[in-house]
């Protein structure tokens, strides 16, 4: 690796490395463009495309990006935004899982489809939209839903995990299995012009608060729906909090409760209380 490290500092504008010598640098070697992409960071080259990223995240912190895994659950309206905005980040591999195909009623919010992708699996649509933004970053994507059987395996070697499931069941067991695993993992859901978000970090347990007893098992989404702009919002509002939960940075959401409010554009803050039941909002 040292020769294509020798080869990068050759090719570097100052301390940027062009897209050109990457893909260069990786057809020279036989390397892929994500094994050069770590070489130039190793090297203390910042890749080109994150060169607007620099003054909020160094080069320091994009290696750490880069070599981060991020497991998305649900790759429909909040998965599909996930996915772009880290692959655009640089997270180096992203695990995608979603059993679904593409409905005609995804066409108007969620980001990966398309007229031309309907009836296509979601996670083959993640893998084809990363690959043309960010062919540095690796796809994993499993075409199942998440379950009690297969989380230990999903989440392993996790660094964070996003909820963009669209079941309360679904939700509550993910949160579980983060739990018992001890990966910190950000929470959102969408309805019409409103959204939630919230984190749970090791030790913690945020179920008991955000899904009382009684909760109906699609919740409100399936009554007021989505337009395209809310799971734009909650979705990088999630991206931004695992961006600081893999570079240890500000103030994470964890026992705190975010309620979005875009039709009178509020943002509402609710503190999660450690073991406490939640109490009715008016």
């Amino acid at each position: 690796m040292e020769e294509v490290r020798a080869f990068l500092a050759t090719c570097a504008e100052g301390d940027l490395l062009p897209w050109a010598a990457q893909v260069a640098a990786a057809d020279r070697f036989r390397r892929t463009v994500g094994s050069v992409e770590e070489a130039a960071l190793e090297r203390g080259l910042m890749p080109a495309r994150y060169q607007r990223n620099r003054r909020t995240i160094s080069i320091e912190e994009q290696l750490k990006l880069f070599r981060s895994r991020v497991v998305i659950v649900g790759a429909g309206g909040l998965g599909g935004y996930v996915v772009e905005e880290l692959a655009r980040l640089g997270v180096g591999t992203l695990v995608v899982a979603d059993p679904d195909t593409f409905e005609e009623h995804n066409l108007n919010r969620q980001l990966l489809a398309l007229p031309a992708n309907l009836g296509a699996p979601k996670v083959e649509a993640a893998v084809e939209r990363v690959s043309r933004i960010n062919p540095a970053v690796r796809v994993v994507p499993l075409r199942s839903a998440f379950s009690r059987e297969n989380g230990a395996e999903l989440l392993s070697g996790a660094d964070a995990a996003v909820d963009a499931l669209d079941t309360v069941t679904a939700r509550v067991e993910l949160a579980r299995a983060c739990r018992e695993l001890g990966v910190p993992m950000v929470h959102g859901a969408i309805a019409g012009w409103y959204g939630q978000m919230a984190t749970q970090m090791p030790g913690e347990d945020i179920t008991p608060f955000i899904y009382p007893p009684g909760n109906e098992p699609k919740g409100v989404e399936t009554v007021l729906g989505n337009p395209s702009f809310t799971p734009a919002v909650v979705a990088s509002l999630q991206v931004a909090e695992v961006c600081k939960i893999l570079l240890g940075q500000g103030r994470s959401l964890n026992r705190r409760l975010l309620f979005i409010n875009l039709l009178e554009m509020e943002f509402e803050e609710v503190p999660i209380p450690s073991g406490a039941a939640p109490k009715d909002r008016e």
